[in-house]
């Protein structure tokens, strides 16, 4: 039978505790806040201002009348209009933009045979690429439709002027719209299958790394480790190296499942994609030395992770491109270590590219795991 004061003696109890947890207590009130605004503002939303170039070949009424009408859609963000196809072109290989919408020289010509426009698209992310698509086509469906009628149709704040649509009269008014896909047909789960790998990685290491040290300190094994002539680095290195090998087979595990059951393709190969999964590894264990350090407790530990933990699966890019986030959280992403394994494990996997090509993503992981292993054993209290 429960003893009504006893009862909320321990209520109180559990309360008052928290005051000598303050790094819990600021979780218990922040991680909802930060989940409902990630949920809010980051999970789902339209995609607009997609990075593209417009290669421009012809000038004339109606490649200002399609600039205008390019410009004047919220889908795009315009980075440059160029008359270079090989620039366009270079620039969406390396990731600049999105795309690269083509405007061949005869556009402007008066004739009557059928125009064609080339889409060249980075198809690699599945859902901006998409977008893309779907927008660019209504783009010259519509304005087909314009020089069809010789009316002065306004889109969003862009008109054909009069002069403009008497011009347009010897024009053919179907405009063939040809899509480049560089990476073929990708499918969601290609685009999400890489991010899932890195992601599964994080939390395995964060957690299992940062439990397994503040468990051992919790219970007591830890000081019983230090009572040994041992050093701070030899622990830890030990800790460490034993964690990488328990991830490195569970990335071989994901790896084979992922190629199994799903058929996903690793276009840049096995082994590099091995590769980036041992060095994000390595960086999400240093990551949970850092905040194992000064927690003292289990619970400690989960509380103070999560805020970090959950925000860098929404915002990394993992279910849903950067882009569709809002420009704040955009911007938060390029904090969070996660964002470069997902790009390199994306570009290893989709594009078939190189350990070379995504150098700079590796660089940056390798500089959060130097970061986080000198401040977690530094703040490393042996004093347990």
């Amino acid at each position: 039978m429960i003893e009504p004061k006893k009862f909320w003696w321990m209520i109180k109890m559990e309360v008052i505790s928290l005051k000598r947890h303050p790094g819990r207590l600021v979780s218990i009130i922040a991680f909802p806040i930060i989940m409902i605004l990630l949920f809010g503002y980051g999970m789902g939303g339209e995609m607009t201002d997609l990075p593209i170039v417009v290669v421009s070949q012809s000038h004339g009424d109606l490649t200002d009348l399609t600039l205008d009408t390019i410009k004047s859609t919220e889908t795009y963000h315009i980075v440059e209009v160029i008359d270079s196809l090989d620039e366009g072109k270079k620039r969406v290989d390396a990731g600049e933009v999105k795309a690269a919408i083509i405007l061949p020289q005869d556009y402007d010509a008066n004739t009557t045979q059928q125009k064609g426009v080339t889409l060249y698209l980075d198809s690699s992310d599945q859902m901006a690429s998409q977008t893309l698509e779907s927008s660019t086509q209504g783009i010259f469906s519509r304005i087909s439709n314009m020089v069809a009628s010789q009316t002065s149709v306004s889109t969003q704040d862009a008109d054909i002027e009069p002069s403009i649509s008497h011009s347009l009269n010897n024009f053919k008014d179907d405009i063939s719209l040809h899509i480049n896909r560089i990476y073929g047909n990708i499918k969601y789960i290609d685009f999400l299958v890489p991010a899932i790998l890195g992601m599964t990685i994080m939390m395995s290491c964060m957690m299992g790394m940062g439990k397994t040290i503040a468990g051992e300190r919790e219970t007591g094994e830890l000081a019983r480790l230090f009572m040994t002539p041992t050093s701070v680095s030899t622990v830890i290195g030990g800790k460490i190296a034993a964690k990488l090998l328990i991830e490195l087979l569970r990335a071989l595990i994901l790896i084979f499942m992922a190629v199994f059951l799903f058929n996903v393709s690793i276009k840049g190969g096995f082994l590099q994609t091995f590769i980036v999964l041992v060095i994000g590894a390595l960086c999400f264990v240093g990551f949970g030395i850092m905040l194992s350090s000064r927690t003292s407790t289990q619970e400690d530990y989960v509380q103070l992770s999560l805020p970090f933990s959950m925000p860098m699966m929404f915002v990394s890019g993992v279910f849903y491109p950067i882009e569709t986030m809002p420009w704040i959280l955009q911007k938060l992403a390029y904090i969070f270590p996660l964002t470069y394994l997902n790009n390199a494990m994306r570009g290893i996997m989709i594009k078939g590219q190189t350990l070379a090509d995504v150098w700079l993503d590796l660089v940056i992981l390798l500089g959060f795991t130097l970061l986080f292993f000198i401040i977690g054993v530094k703040r490393f209290n042996r004093d347990v």
